[in-house]
């Protein structure tokens, strides 16, 4: 059956600026050979640790998105110089673990949680001060998650309000800590890992549910003692950290996209080429083929240590399923466009155990009850999740609130709906899938952007 649809998203960069919207023609099938940017968190990884190493770090397939340009930017201003980006590649110039020098300027770290709290895991290390900011969006995520822990160890790191921007002043030592993580997130494990290399003793941390894993197997891979058993990683105070060239694979979170576009719009037979398949990271892979889903992994390989494999999707009927706590933590940043799953889906879908949704770019659970119900689909609201019965969508108007996820997530709504949708706010795409317009029409999307 072929959809007809007009899409509008109108993207909000600043009071007097012109919004930036696309208009999005019908469409229906979504076919080809694509290959989506670069892992935002790989590449986040990538940028620091190639940093901090004794020695220079070729980098390739490096997301070129405005979250890593910031990591890029902060780095330059500490005294690194970077080569690049160009078509995915940077030769970073380590100054090893304790070479960085205080910048002149508050860091600003854009629209960036990942880096704003990886960063403060290495700078509570450091022997000068620093300042952590970011835009408005960031500064409404909340940073006790890390500030209390890594006070722990002996820094001193504040945030007023709980929120940025975060104050960090030179301590004369940190002490390694035995850390049970209250909330299952790998950003915190991660700034406790890196603030571990700085500290003296074994620094521990424990997770109730498991996390993306892309910082330990990469820490490895600069020659890092770590040990991971069972729910625990333990890491030793390191001297140095050995340079290495590494290769990034293509961004699941951004395949997702295109995964279930190509799901729900009939005749579709799509390959995503090089993505990133890390068991820690494909929860979204099996709720979707738990829904029917017709994945296919093909050419499965490794590249520095981390699963890769060509993804080949193709139509199929959709059925509700339900989205515990644990299958939340594996498809946590997949979870907006799950939802446009599950609202096209047959049956009702039940999400729950999804209270972090709350605290990312904007309140993801808030957002996807709003928009959906304004598509005419009937979803509930609860405190850490959803309820989503599967229907039509209906044209419409949305608000991403700013946010990337949520924005793309009803492009992808658009493509499928009834009517015409038009999308607010979406201005941070270029966050984490610089390039998506282009890459979207590849597949059968008629994107035309204008500004108003």
């Amino acid at each position: 059956m072929r959809l007809t649809m007009t899409v509008v998203l109108v993207m909000n960069s600043s009071a007097a600026a012109p919004a930036l919207c696309y208009q999005v023609s019908p469409g229906s099938s979504i076919t080809g050979r694509i290959r989506v940017p670069g892992d935002k968190s790989i590449s986040h990884r990538a940028v620091i640790l190639g940093a901090l190493a004794s020695g220079s770090v070729a980098v390739t397939g490096l997301l070129e998105g405005e979250d890593v340009k910031a990591t890029i930017a902060a780095f330059r201003a500490m005294g690194v110089v970077i080569e690049g980006p160009v078509a995915g590649g940077v030769t970073i110039h380590g100054v090893g673990l304790h070479g960085l020098q205080a910048s002149a300027e508050v860091l600003d770290l854009g629209n960036s949680g990942t880096a704003m709290r990886l960063f403060s895991g290495v700078l509570v290390g450091q022997s000068f001060r620093s300042e952590l900011d970011g835009d408005a969006s960031l500064r409404r995520r909340p940073m006790r998650r890390i500030t209390e822990p890594l006070s722990a160890m002996g820094a001193r790191i504040e945030a007023t309000t709980g929120t940025p921007p975060l104050h960090i002043t030179p301590v004369s030592g940190l002490h390694g800590i035995d850390y049970v993580m209250p909330v299952a997130s790998a950003q915190v494990k991660s700034a406790l890992l890196l603030a571990g290399l700085y500290a003296q003793g074994q620094t521990r941390v424990r997770e109730l549910a498991p996390t993306r894993d892309h910082t330990e197997r990469m820490l490895r891979g600069f020659g890092v003692k770590l040990s991971v058993a069972a729910g625990k990683v333990a890491v030793q105070p390191a001297q140095r950290l050995h340079p290495v060239n590494l290769a990034v694979p293509a961004d699941l979170s951004s395949a997702a996209f295109f995964l279930v576009a190509a799901s729900l719009a009939g005749g579709s037979n799509l390959l995503l080429e090089s993505v990133g398949v890390n068991p820690t990271r494909c929860g979204v892979l099996t709720i979707l083929q738990s829904m029917g889903a017709r994945i296919t992994r093909l050419h499965e390989h490794q590249v520095c240590g981390e699963p890769v494999a060509d993804l080949a999707v193709s139509a199929a009927p959709l059925q509700a399923t339900d989205i515990d706590a644990e299958a939340v933590a594996l498809a946590i940043d997949e979870l907006p466009v799950l939802c446009i799953a599950a609202a096209m889906a047959s049956g009702t879908t039940r999400i729950h155990g999804a209270g972090e949704l709350r605290h990312k770019e904007c309140d993801r659970i808030a957002a996807m009850v709003a928009g959906l119900q304004s598509l005419g689909i009937e979803i509930h609201e609860h405190r850490d999740g959803m309820t989503i019965v599967g229907g039509r969508l209906q044209g419409g108007q949305v608000d991403s609130f700013g946010d990337h996820r949520i924005a793309m997530a009803f492009a992808v709504a658009g493509h499928l709906a009834q009517g015409p949708v038009q999308v607010r706010g979406c201005e941070n795409v270029a966050t984490s899938f610089p390039g998506f317009v282009e890459i979207a029409c590849q597949t059968g999307f008629v994107i035309e952007p204008y500004r108003i």
